[in-house]
C-alpha cells in the first residue's frame, strides 16, 4: 500500500490505475463480519437447536437464537442506487425489508432490525419465495416470485402488493432488463416455455418455446435490451431475441470453442445454424449471469461445471474452475461477477455460492482466490414450537452485492471497511443473513493487541526501540561540555 501511494504521488501511476489496483486488493480480501446480525423479530417458544457436522445437537443461547427468517432465507436483493435497502424472502413465504444504514458506526457490532415485513398471507405469497429483484430504474418497487405459481409487484414504501400475475406453474426464477425501456419480466417456470410478463399491460404477452424441460435460470443482457438467456433442466442454454416471433437465435454448445460465427454456421438467410443436440452442460442448468459489459455469459450446471462463454460468438472459453464446484440443489443459483470498473479488463472476479461456503474465483482462468466460510456450523436445525425437529444442510441460498451508490464504483469498495459499501450479503438455510466485508490493512494487528496483553507489550517494546533508532538517526546530536 505504501509503495502504491508513493508511485501515485510521484506520478508513475494514474488515479484510475491506483483505484483499480486497490479495489482488486479489496475484492481479494473479503472475510466474515460476524459483528453484523439480522433480527427479523421471530422468537421460538421452544428451544432452538443447532446440529453440528457430527450430528450432535447443541442448544442455542439467546445470542444465537436470532434469525432473519426462522424457517430459512431463500432470496436476497439490494437496490442499486444508494445500496441502502435490502429485501429478503423466506421459506415461509414472508418478505422483509432492511435498512443497511441503521448502523451508525460500522466498526462496532450491530443487530439490524427489519423495518417492515409481510408474513405469509392471501394477499402476499403462500409458499416459499424463489427470487427477489428491485425494479432497475426505481427502488420504490420490487418483484418477487414464489412456488405458489405467481409473480408479484410490490411497493417498497408500503410493502403492499401492487400487482399479481398467475403463471400456472411453479416459478423458479425471474429477471428484469437493467437497461431496457420495455417493462418485460422473463420468468422461468416448471413449464418448458419462457413466460414474458408485461408490467405495463399486466398480461403474459408471449411465450418463448424451445426448451424441453423446466427453466431454472434466466438473465437479460446488460448491453442489448431485447436479448435474454435462459437455462433449463434439459442442459441447454438458449439466447432469445424477444422481438422475434419464435425460436432462439442461438444455443451454447460445450463442444464449441470457436463460436457460431467463426465456424461458418451463419446461413445465407442470415439465421444462425446450431446443432440440435447442442448442450451447455451435461446436467440441469440452474445458474446464469452476464458480465456488466455484456462481453461474457457465465453458466452453471449440476454437472458441477461453471462455463464462461464469449457473448459475441457463443464460443466456450474453456475456463476451468476445478473439481471443487458443488451444485446439487434443483433451484436457481445466484452468482455474479465483479462490477464494471473495479478490476482491469480480463481480470474480472466471479462470486459463487458453493453450498456451505462462498468462492471468489478468477473468471477467466478459474483459480480460487479465496474461500469464505462463516463461523456457524455446516449443519443447522431448528426445533419448532410444536416440537418437530429437523436438521438441514446450512446451504447458501442467495448472495447480493452492495456497492457505493449501488453501482459498484471504485471509491465504494475502497471505503468498504468504513461505510459497509462494497460488501457481500448471503442468505442461509439456517435463517441467517451474513455480511462479508473487505479487510483493511492494520485491522488484524489492532485486534490482536486488544485480546492479548503479552503481544501488546511485545509490540510496544518494538515500537519504542524503532522510535529510539529513528530519533538517534534523525535527531540533532547534543554535546555537553
Amino acid at each position: 500500500m505504501n509503495q502504491l501511494l508513493f508511485e501515485r504521488s510521484t506520478g508513475r501511476i494514474g488515479p484510475n490505475v491506483f483505484a483499480r489496483l486497490e479495489t482488486t486488493r479489496f475484492l481479494n480480501s473479503f472475510c466474515d463480519a460476524p459483528q453484523f446480525r439480522f433480527d427479523g423479530g421471530e422468537r421460538l417458544r421452544g428451544s432452538a437447536v443447532q446440529v453440528d457436522e457430527a450430528g450432535s445437537s447443541v442448544t442455542s443461547d439467546a445470542k444465537t437464537s436470532i434469525w432473519a427468517h426462522q424457517a430459512g432465507v431463500n432470496a436476497l436483493a439490494i437496490e442499486r442506487f444508494d445500496g441502502r435497502l435490502l429485501i429478503s424472502g423466506g421459506s415461509d413465504a414472508s418478505v422483509k425489508l432492511w435498512d443497511l444504514e441503521q448502523c451508525g458506526n460500522p466498526s462496532t457490532s450491530h443487530i439490524f432490525k427489519a423495518i417492515s415485513q409481510v408474513p405469509r398471507s392471501e394477499k402476499g405469497h403462500k409458499f416459499g419465495i424463489t427470487t427477489l429483484s428491485f425494479y432497475p430504474f426505481d427502488s420504490a418497487a420490487f418483484l418477487s416470485t414464489s412456488y405458489d405459481q405467481t409473480l408479484k409487484l410490490w411497493s417498497t414504501d408500503t410493502l403492499s402488493v401492487s400487482g399479481s400475475f398467475p403463471l400456472g406453474s411453479k416459478v423458479y426464477t425471474h429477471t428484469v432488463s437493467p437497461i431496457a425501456s420495455h417493462l418485460l419480466v422473463a420468468c422461468g417456470t416448471q413449464h418448458p416455455a419462457v413466460r414474458l410478463v408485461d408490467l405495463r399491460s399486466g398480461s403474459n404477452i408471449q411465450s418463448l418455446a424451445g426448451h424441453t424441460a423446466a427453466i431454472l435460470a434466466a438473465a437479460w443482457s446488460p448491453r442489448h435490451e431485447h436479448i435474454v438467456a435462459t437455462g433449463s433442466v434439459d442442459g441447454t442454454v438458449r439466447i432469445w431475441d424477444v422481438r422475434r416471433a419464435g425460436g432462439a437465435i442461438g444455443m451454447l454448445d460445450q463442444e464449441d470453442s470457436l463460436g457460431l460465427y467463426r465456424n461458418g454456421l451463419l446461413g445465407s438467410d442470415g439465421k444462425v445454424r446450431t446443432r440440435m443436440s447442442a448442450k451447455a452442460h451435461s446436467g440441469p442448468v440452474n445458474g446464469l449471469t452476464w458480465t456488466d459489459d455484456g462481453a461474457y455469459i457465465v453458466s452453471a450446471g449440476q454437472d458441477r461445471r461453471i462455463r464462461v462463454w464469449d457473448a459475441a460468438t457463443g464460443a466456450n472459453t474453456l475456463a476451468n474452475f476445478g473439481p471443487s464446484i458443488k451444485n446439487s440443489h434443483l433451484a436457481s443459483v445466484t452468482m455474479f461477477t465483479s462490477p464494471l470498473g473495479l478490476t482491469h479488463p480480463g481480470k474480472e472476479v466471479l462470486f459463487w455460492p458453493n453450498e456451505t461456503e462462498l468462492l471468489v474465483m478468477d473468471l477467466h482462468d478459474g483459480h480460487t482466490i479465496t474461500k469464505l466460510r462463516g463461523t456457524g456450523p455446516a449443519m443447522a436445525g431448528v426445533k419448532s414450537a410444536i416440537g418437530a425437529g429437523s436438521a438441514v444442510k446450512n446451504r447458501v441460498t442467495s448472495i447480493a452485492w452492495r456497492g457505493a451508490g449501488g453501482g459498484g464504483s471504485s471509491s465504494g469498495v475502497v471505503m468498504g471497511g468504513t461505510n459497509m459499501a462494497g460488501a457481500l450479503y448471503s442468505a442461509h438455510m439456517d435463517g441467517q443473513i451474513r455480511a462479508w466485508t473487505p479487510q483493511l490493512e492494520g485491522l488484524d494487528e489492532e485486534g490482536e493487541d486488544d485480546g492479548n496483553t503479552e503481544v501488546s507489550e511485545d509490540k510496544a517494546k518494538k515500537r519504542k526501540a524503532m522510535n529510539d533508532v529513528f530519533q538517534n538517526l534523525m535527531g540533532k546530536k547534543i554535546t555537553f561540555i
